[in-house]
This record gives C-alpha cells, sequence and structure tokens, in this order.
C-alpha cells in the first residue's frame, strides 16, 4: 500500500511503499477514498504533541470501504462504506469506559497518533470504533465529518441551550457547526483572525450574524462560546464577550498558555472547560443529526503526495472549510 510518512517533527512526510496490513480479529481492513487534514495532525507534524507513535501514518478523519473483516466483527461487510474518527480504541475497563466516558479513557489509542491513521490508501480500524457513513455525502465531502464535525457536535452540545454562540476560528469545525445553530435557530458570530475578510465573508455566507476579527467585542453579549484556533490569548477574549452565566468551551486538543486574567471576568458564574475526544455515541446522534439538517461541507481537495503542502496550507489559514486528501488516482493507478 502507498502512504506518506510521518518520522520526525518538523520533517517533510516521506512517500514510500508498505506491506498490506492484516485485520485481527476485530478489525476492519478499509481502503481509504478520502481523508481529512485536521489542526491536530498540524500539532503532530510540529511537534505540539509529543508522544506520536514512531513512525506515524497521520490521519484521522478516514473514509473509506471494507475490504476485509476479522473473524469476531459484527455489524459490518465487506464493500461497506465506513468512517474511522479520532478516537481508535479504550480500554473498556477504566471508570470512564465503564460509564460510557469512554472519551476519557486511561488507556486510549488514537488514531493517526498511536495508530497508524488515513494518510495512506489502506488501514486497519478496530470495528467498535467505526461508523457507517450516510450515502447522501460524496467522500471528500464526509471525511470533515469524522472530527471537525464529530468533536465539533460534542463541543457544541456544552454550550447547552445558548441563543448567542460565538466561534473563534471559522475553518472546518465552525462551518460545520453554524449550520447545526442556524438549524437550531440560534444566532452565529464568528472571530477570525485580525485582517482576515475572506474568512469573515466566508462566516457571513454560511449564515452568521456577524463576522469580525478575535480583538473586536461582537455587537451583543454572547450566551457561549467555542475556541477552535488553539491560542490561549483568546480565553479571556471570550470570557470577556459572554454575558454572566455563560459558557466558554476551549475545543481543541493542543492550546498556546492561557494568560493570567483578573477575576472580573470569570466571576458572575461564567464557566470555561474543555473538550476532550469523542464517545461512540457522539457519533451516532451526530450522523443523525447531520442527514437531517443536512450538513454540507465546504473541501479543498488534494492528491495524497501533496499532504505536506495541505498541512502548509492548513497552516496558514488559507483552507476555506476544510482539506482532504483523496486516493482515488492512487487506487486507480492512473
Amino acid at each position: 500500500m502507498k502512504a506518506m510518512l510521518f518520522e520526525k517533527a518538523g520533517a517533510a512526510l516521506k512517500s514510500c511503499d508498505l506491506p498490506m496490513p492484516v485485520p485481527g480479529p476485530r478489525q476492519l481492513l478499509i481502503a481509504i477514498r478520502a481523508c481529512g487534514v485536521c489542526r491536530t495532525d498540524l500539532h503532530i507534524y510540529e511537534g505540539d504533541l509529543s508522544a506520536p507513535k514512531s513512525p506515524l501514518i497521520l490521519g484521522h478523519e478516514i473514509v473509506g470501504i471494507v475490504q476485509a473483516a476479522g473473524a469476531a466483527v459484527s455489524g459490518f461487510s465487506v464493500g461497506d462504506r465506513v468512517g474511522v474518527p479520532w478516537l481508535g480504541q479504550s480500554c473498556g475497563r477504566c471508570v470512564y469506559c465503564e460509564s460510557g466516558r469512554e472519551n476519557l479513557c486511561d488507556r486510549p489509542g488514537f488514531t493517526g497518533y498511536q495508530i497508524d491513521g488515513g494518510y495512506a490508501t489502506h488501514t486497519l480500524a478496530d470495528a467498535p470504533y467505526v461508523f457507517h457513513i450516510p450515502s447522501s455525502y460524496s467522500d471528500v465531502h464526509a471525511a470533515p465529518l469524522l472530527c471537525a464535525g464529530l468533536i465539533g457536535y460534542r463541543a457544541f452540545r456544552m454550550t447547552g441551550d445558548a441563543q448567542r454562540i460565538g466561534f473563534y476560528g471559522f475553518g472546518a469545525a465552525a462551518h460545520i457547526l453554524a449550520q447545526i445553530a442556524l438549524y437550531e435557530q440560534k444566532a452565529v458570530y464568528a472571530f477570525t483572525r485580525v485582517h482576515d475578510v475572506q474568512a469573515q465573508n466566508f462566516a457571513k455566507e454560511r449564515g452568521a450574524t456577524w463576522a469580525g476579527d478575535s480583538e473586536t467585542a461582537p455587537p451583543q453579549a454572547l450566551d457561549a462560546a467555542i475556541i477552535f484556533a488553539p491560542v490561549g490569548s483568546l480565553v479571556p477574549r471570550a470570557l470577556k464577550a459572554v454575558k454572566k452565566g455563560g459558557t466558554v468551551v476551549c475545543a481543541g486538543i493542543h492550546m498556546s498558555d492561557i494568560p493570567s486574567f483578573s477575576y472580573d471576568l470569570l466571576w458572575g458564574e461564567r464557566v470555561i472547560r474543555s473538550v476532550a475526544n469523542l464517545t461512540r455515541q457522539d457519533g451516532i446522534d451526530f450522523f443523525k443529526l447531520a442527514s437531517k439538517v443536512p450538513i454540507r461541507t465546504e473541501v479543498e481537495v488534494f492528491p495524497l503526495s501533496a499532504a505536506d503542502t495541505a498541512l502548509a496550507r492548513l497552516k496558514t489559514g488559507a483552507i476555506q472549510g476544510a482539506a482532504v486528501l483523496c486516493m482515488k488516482d492512487e487506487h486507480t493507478g492512473s
């Protein structure tokens, strides 16, 4: 199989041919059709997340076709189209797993981090952590739903009954969640990098009530805010933007240091909380909702060989919506 291999932080991915993996009893062998390029991939690529498997195949927004299934697999057949998310394994025995909170598992395995992921033509995945993909989505448009959608959805639910919600960073996750918010008749306020008029226009085109840069106060106090950008200084800004009783959700797996701030920003029963990974129930609930809304993803497509380019464009904020690697040519040989 073909793969783009990550060997060390800061180094270009290496194009290589690897042996075809063989599924274990509970695993699926998946022929990958598309894989989203997530900001978490960028954090691994640049060394912000420091404990990856080495060498490693990045990627955890995987869409593909089941090519073979292990003897103990149920619920999937050869030919099924499936998706593989960030959470790839859990121990099933810790207090978190036993209470339906496997997203907090003490001994997890993450796709594209400890488990080889989707920057390749094939991958193995544990069947309990694989989802069927609705037929209404093409491969490349389904891929961002596997992380930007799933973990974004978990973050969105943490805002409760908030009616005015701020999104700090309007990229892959925010452009999906904006559609859910509008479907639920909530107002979206988009915060972008300073002077990023293109991103602000993109947010308005996706239904945002207001869009401005992250240093600007919104025209109305927010009920909640979700921070997607990995920038710690946004936390006090978001606290200042939400009203008393409001919630600030930090949705990323990595963030720069949060600066000190005066207690009055937190006072008034404001809440700061983080999001960690996803549960299988999140996936079940989200895909039901995605088809009902229906959610449509904006994507920029790259061949597998251009994974480095996709990561570079993601870093600079040049991607509107989500970046996705397409493996069609690698499978056909064209």
